[in-house]
This record gives structure tokens, sequence and C-alpha cells, in this order.
């Protein structure tokens, strides 16, 4: 795999969402780290999964930032390569968010996107 395909599939997290990521993880016995996932379905055609998790499958990917830990597994990678993990706490409410560049449309709660 070249430099380029190696940033295309490469995910980040912000560091907002990494302090919240470890607040949560910290606060549940037993879990180790945030899984995001992307699942068909959601009103624009994929949606993203989030879980608290306490093991790591073969074929994830770990992102590590700040002692937060969020696991992607391949399948779901190919969706969200160069995306950005963030969270935000605003007047709306909080909530993760992930910046998508491959996301060419989404609704409006913002956990739903088609490429």
């Amino acid at each position: 795999m070249g430099a380029d395909a190696k940033t295309a599939m490469k995910v980040d997290m912000t560091e907002a969402a990494a302090k919240r990521i470890a607040r949560i993880v910290s606060n549940e016995d037993g879990k180790t780290a945030l899984r995001v996932s992307v699942e068909g379905g959601g009103c624009s055609g994929f949606s993203y999964k989030f879980d608290l998790v306490d093991t790591r499958n073969d074929d994830d990917v770990a992102i590590e930032r700040d002692g937060a830990t969020v696991l992607i597994d391949d399948l779901s990678l190919v969706y969200m390569g160069g995306s950005v993990i963030d969270f935000v706490d605003d007047l709306m409410g909080q909530s993760f968010q992930i910046r998508n560049p491959n996301a060419v449309a989404s609704c409006g709660c913002g956990t739903s996107f088609s490429i």
C-alpha cells in the first residue's frame, strides 16, 4: 500500500473527542475502548454506530490519543478513511461527530451519510 493509500485510510480524533472517550470509558467497568462502525441504513444510506467494548477484534484498527482508544474494523475503515472524530458541546447539545470527506450527503441528525 502506497503512502497516499495509507493516508486515505487513516482516521484521526480531536483532543475533545479523546478526552470525552477517556472519561466515558473510565466510568464503565471493564470497558476499554469506543468502537465506531459503519452500518447500512439510516436516512442517507449508511449510519455510524458507537459502542463501548472490552475486546479488540483481529481486524480492528486502533486510533489512540491522550489515553483514549477508538476501534474501527477493516470494513468500516473503507467508508471512514480520512475522517476526523470530534466531540462537540454546544447549544444544540453534546455529541460525537464524524467529519467524513467521503460523504457526499448527510442527514440533519449527523449520524447518517451517503457516498
